[in-house]
């Protein structure tokens, strides 16, 4: 709801607070959602919930889901749907687990350095053209994005089992295993380094913002606001560091750390493993999406056509050509979260990303955007991922059968859609 609808449950001074933030209710509603829904696990778990262990576990389980939702966030903006993304994610998957321990090895030698790359680039070239292949049909053929896509469900799954006969693919590169997290990590030190530098780039976002509004004579907010917005930015990121920092490795594996470097470990010497490389992989595709939808041409030709196709067009904009591009980049997309998960499993099975795309879709969605076209945001679909990936996680955690956590996701789903729709009737969005 908007300030206004909720004038009557707020103080005057709360109201003069949030308008002078101009913070988006919507995102403040998902925030506070998020929170609540982590301290009541918390209490259920007796305070496993937001443990480090936990929460490293959980950043590192989103990242794939989260990495597709910011590609998923296009598609259903521009009025489409992708239902293929956990099958084509067990396509590549499978393709870069073939490619580096099958094809790869016999041509370059067993723990080549270059293997990993190839790897991944063999799986971004199957995913971008299979995902423009889809868009093609979609796009120049008129097929709905529903049916091509409900096909592709069907075939890339299928495609991923005759790819590896039907086997689980491993061990996979030692390198390429870095992107999944729990095998590789920036470490406390470099953690830290990473987190004061994204503070920096956040202030100096905030201050250029504020400039370049000022510059063209929009209204800014006061500079108390600014400072506030910026405390909880810089809380944010540096506790988010503080806590993956506290999270410390075992210690046979720091064993192996100080026995690699030829060292004994000192006496009760412990390491933390700080970010995980997949969150990082994470970060950098947020940004590099959030920098596509509000900085370059094709982001303004996304959200022109899911505003109206038909205006769209008159205009000038090919959006059949647009539609390929889009579906492209959620190949693309899929193949980056297949390499995180499969880098995660230490292997490629057959059952990777299972019903990953109802996952995806149910994060952009609840992450804020509308399938009626038009409206979304990349940092709303992470947070999406985020809550249903912390809502599944806590109801493992409290013992609830993997069936009612399906129904428990289902219902969530229903229910952010509603709440969605009930929130655009009154804000007039």
């Amino acid at each position: 709801m908007s300030n206004a609808d909720l004038s009557g449950a707020r103080t005057p001074a709360a109201r003069s607070f949030l308008s002078a933030l101009q913070l988006d209710t919507r995102l403040l509603g998902m925030i506070g959602a998020f929170i609540v829904l982590c301290l009541v696990f918390n209490v259920i778990t007796d305070g496993r919930f937001l443990t480090p262990r936990n929460i490293f576990n959980l950043t590192i389980q989103t990242v794939s889901v989260a990495i597709m939702a910011t590609g998923m966030v296009f598609v259903i903006v521009t009025r489409h749907i992708d239902l293929s993304v956990g099958s084509l994610l067990a396509t590549v998957a499978a393709v870069m687990a073939v490619v580096q321990t099958q094809v790869l090895p016999s041509m370059l030698g067993l723990g080549h350095p270059a293997i990993w790359i190839i790897a991944i680039l063999a799986g971004l070239v199957a995913g971008v053209v299979i995902g423009a292949a889809q868009g093609w049909m979609v796009g120049y053929l008129g097929i709905p994005a529903f049916i091509v896509t409900l096909g592709g469900l069907l075939v890339w799954r299928n495609v991923a089992w005759f790819i590896t006969d039907g086997k689980t693919i491993g061990p996979l590169d030692e390198t390429f295993l870095l992107l999944g997290g729990t095998g590789g990590s920036l470490g406390e030190t470099w953690s830290w380094i990473f987190g004061i530098v994204c503070v920096a780039a956040s202030m100096a976002l905030l201050f250029s913002a504020r400039k370049r509004r000022a510059s063209h004579g929009f209204a800014v907010k006061p500079a108390w606001a600014e400072a506030v917005i910026a405390a909880v930015i810089c809380g944010a990121i540096l506790g988010f560091v503080a806590v993956l920092n506290a999270y410390d490795m075992p210690v046979q594996r720091v064993q192996r750390i100080f026995a690699d470097r030829g060292e004994a470990m000192p006496e009760g010497f412990r390491m933390g493993y700080g970010i995980p490389i997949s969150v990082l992989v994470l970060i950098v595709v947020a940004v590099a999406m959030t920098i596509l939808a509000r900085r370059t041409r094709l982001g303004r030709y996304i959200f022109a056509t899911g505003g109206n196709p038909d205006a769209a067009e008159l205009s000038g904009i090919n959006t059949r050509l647009l539609t390929v591009k889009i579906f492209a980049l959620m190949g693309g997309l899929c193949a980056i979260s297949g390499a995180v998960a499969a880098a995660r499993l230490g292997f490629s099975t057959n059952d990777i990303g299972t019903l990953d795309e109802l996952r995806v879709i149910a994060a952009a969605v609840i992450g804020g955007t509308a399938l009626s076209g038009g409206v979304g945001t990349i940092y709303g679909a992470i947070l999406g991922a985020l809550i249903m990936q912390s809502l599944q996680s806590g109801m493992a955690m409290v013992g609830v059968d993997a069936p009612l956590q399906n129904i428990v996701v289902g219902i969530v789903l229903v229910f952010a859609v509603y709440v969605d729709i009930i929130y655009r009737k009154r804000t007039g969005d």
